[in-house]
């Protein structure tokens, strides 16, 4: 992947919006989690006046080599294909809300394990047909993983071009959840197996097989020197599409919406890579897959919502991105005291 590099947000504005934020009518911090946003997304765009273009998703899918086996999921891989064309014909979750919000959906071939036809709504990025089974050797070459960053990043791109400035991802990928774990235990230190939830609808049992595959995938490999290594190691080709994705949008200082789980382990390994895209993110919610409270605790953010969800799919940044908007809304066109003519506290 080309080169990136992501600046700490500017306080140069912090003062003078926290105080637009203040002269509304009401009384100081009544809007919340609200008030919070307005002056992050103002901060971001360097502007008082800040304004939501275009906002979009962009689910990317990919196989792994490790559900092939049906060792870590209760669904067989093929579920990953037939999700894509669920998308294709907006039967999906995350289309339902999109059409919603009016949010534009891109549906990318990160690497699934079957060939589709062509569809306004699906790019083709395909890096293989899925990655290798990380139980046996690195989930992917590291020439393959940059390949997906940059792919990532391309996307976002063409995103921005037609003039989007607030991006949300999201994900598909039978096994996926095992792969964002191993991250995760990688980034934070938190051992394996307690960042490893039921997935995909995994019983008991199966949960108790795939917490003892998934360390044995962790005793298998030598430790990642750097953030990439790991990624090419224990990820997905949609989670390493998602990483470059996330990088290159808050380069372009983009509002990046970062989803559930699976996203936010991307974002663990974009934050590795250059911690000051924290900054640029706002975090959707709080995921009920187990390991995602800690995630969000490991890097210190509050999501916007709780609403005891666990798809995936993109479908909490769906959500939350209208939040975000209101937090606009209120900045651009609430009235303050002083043009409302309303009576500011004295003391």
């Amino acid at each position: 992947m080309q080169h990136i590099t992501i600046s700490p947000l500017s306080n140069e504005l912090k003062t003078a919006l926290q105080d637009k934020i203040d002269q509304k009518t009401k009384p100081p911090g009544s809007l919340g989690r609200l008030e919070q946003l307005a002056l992050q997304v103002g901060l971001i765009q360097n502007s008082l006046t800040p304004v939501l273009k275009n906002p979009s998703i962009i689910v990317f899918a990919g196989d792994h080599g490790i559900a092939a086996d049906g060792l870590v999921n209760p669904f067989p891989q093929a579920v990953t294909a037939q999700m894509v064309y669920n998308f294709l014909q907006g039967g999906a979750a995350i289309n339902v809300f999109c059409r919603q919000h009016q949010l534009k959906l891109t549906v990318v071939d990160a690497g699934v394990n079957h060939e589709f036809p062509p569809h306004p709504l699906l790019r083709d990025r395909k890096i293989a047909r899925g990655t290798q089974n990380y139980l046996h050797g690195p989930a992917m070459s590291p020439d393959q993983c940059r390949l997906a960053m940059q792919a990532g990043a391309d996307e976002v791109k063409l995103a921005y071009d037609a003039g989007c400035n607030t991006i949300g991802f999201g994900e598909m990928g039978i096994g996926n959840t095992s792969s964002a774990a191993l991250l995760m235990s990688y980034f934070t230190g938190i051992p394996v197996a307690d960042c490893i939830g039921i997935g995909t609808g995994s019983n008991a049992q199966q949960l108790t097989q795939k917490i003892a595959v998934l360390q044995q995938v962790m005793a298998h490999h030598v430790k990642p020197k750097t953030a990439e290594q790991a990624l090419a190691t224990f990820g997905g080709f949609e989670i390493a599409m998602i990483t470059g994705a996330i990088l290159q949008a808050a380069a372009l200082n983009m509002i990046v919406v970062i989803d559930g789980f699976i996203v936010t382990a991307a974002l663990l390994a974009a934050a590795a890579m250059q911690p000051a895209v924290k900054d640029y993110c706002v975090f959707a919610h709080c995921s009920e897959e187990k390991g995602h409270k800690a995630m969000l605790q490991y890097l210190g953010v509050k999501p916007v919502m709780q609403l005891d969800m666990r798809l995936g799919e993109g479908t909490g940044a769906a959500m939350a991105i209208p939040v975000i908007q209101s937090a606009v809304l209120f900045l651009n066109e609430m009235a303050s005291f002083n043009s409302a003519q309303v009576s500011n506290r004295t003391i």
